[in-house]
């Protein structure tokens, strides 16, 4: 049984979202040019996969998306905070239940009826990534100011270890992405929802 459309997202959450999704895909692609110039492991993203053409264009392309996405996410952050739509949406979070999700998840077996509900699945992954965004900005500050900010430094092991805090945020991040289209892809309703605010609510009898 189905009702009519209902609304799933706010204005704000949906343009929040969008602004992240841009910001994110910019410092991703321009970060791994920067990789590029000094390497952490023994491997190189394609110059395809990049962004900014060099290691100058790549810094002016990562600090301008930066600044979008500290704005951005600090409006979302209080967003959430103020309003009480983290802990409509995200908590609580149990860790039964979180198990039980990702094995539904895993067998195909996750329902997807309501999405103005979060399972346990998506509250650990969206508290995961907000948790790694924050890690990446902080990092990303020692990065480019590590005499400024070496107190902070010194808790990631100083510029080099806040270079793989940096690195490890960004491929938490990835994952996160990937994951997040593949669902998108499997239940279409979500994306449109972000689009629109609004999606078919549907209950089983």
């Amino acid at each position: 049984m189905s009702n009519g459309p209902q609304q799933v997202h706010s204005l704000y959450i949906r343009i929040t979202h969008w602004i992240i999704v841009l910001a994110i895909l910019v410092m991703l692609f321009s970060g791994w040019r920067i990789y590029n110039a000094d390497p952490l492991f023994g491997f190189k993203f394609p110059d395809s996969w990049t962004l900014g053409g060099w290691l100058a264009g790549a810094l002016q392309w990562h600090f301008a998306a930066m600044w979008l996405l500290v704005v951005n996410g600090l409006a979302y952050l209080a967003y959430g905070i103020f309003t009480g739509h983290f802990c409509r949406k995200l908590l609580p979070l149990r860790a039964s239940a979180l198990l039980r999700d990702i094995g539904a998840a895993l067998r195909g077996r996750l329902a997807h009826d309501d999405l103005r509900i979060y399972n346990a699945a998506q509250r650990a992954a969206y508290l995961g990534v907000i948790v790694l965004g924050i890690l990446i900005v902080l990092s990303g500050l020692v990065i480019w100011k590590p005499v400024q900010f070496h107190a902070l430094g010194l808790l990631m092991g100083d510029y080099e270890g806040a270079r793989y805090v940096h690195f490890l945020a960004m491929a938490g991040i990835v994952l996160f992405v990937l994951v997040h289209v593949v669902m998108a892809l499997l239940v279409p309703r979500s994306l449109a929802a972000m689009l629109t605010g609004k999606a078919r609510i549907t209950h089983n009898p």
